[in-house]
């Protein structure tokens, strides 16, 4: 995780109340790695034979219903507001989106990242 993505444990050791609350016990769960630089992690992780998607919508995108996922991946996914920045985006494998109808063009990142990781895993 990068960015300004919030912690499970605070930068003292301590429990984030408002996530433990939220996630019930699932943040126990899995395992989480906070880094500083997301060009250094993109750049390691395909180094490590991972394909990199971005979730970004733009005109290189594809619909997440056409992809064909290789494994391991990793799946980037940008804030609310700026997206996934043009540097993330030009080091992505692919770039997928959420196909949407009506005059909204975006999701909240928690429900996007729900839709995807079904889709990917489907």
């Amino acid at each position: 995780m990068g960015g300004i993505t919030p912690a499970p444990i605070d930068r003292f050791g301590r429990v984030q109340k408002e996530i433990a609350k939220t996630a019930l016990g699932a943040e126990k769960k899995i395992s989480l790695e906070s880094v500083k630089n997301l060009t250094y992690c993109v750049n390691n992780l395909k180094k490590r034979g991972f394909e990199i998607i971005a979730l970004e919508q733009g005109p290189s995108s594809v619909p997440i219903a056409k992809l064909k996922p290789k494994f391991p991946l990793a799946l980037i996914i940008g804030n609310e507001v700026g997206g996934v920045s043009r540097k993330l985006l030009d080091k992505s494998n692919k770039i997928i989106e959420i196909l949407m109808l009506g005059k909204k063009e975006s999701l909240n990142v928690s429900v996007a990242f729900g839709i995807s990781i079904f889709e990917i895993l489907r």
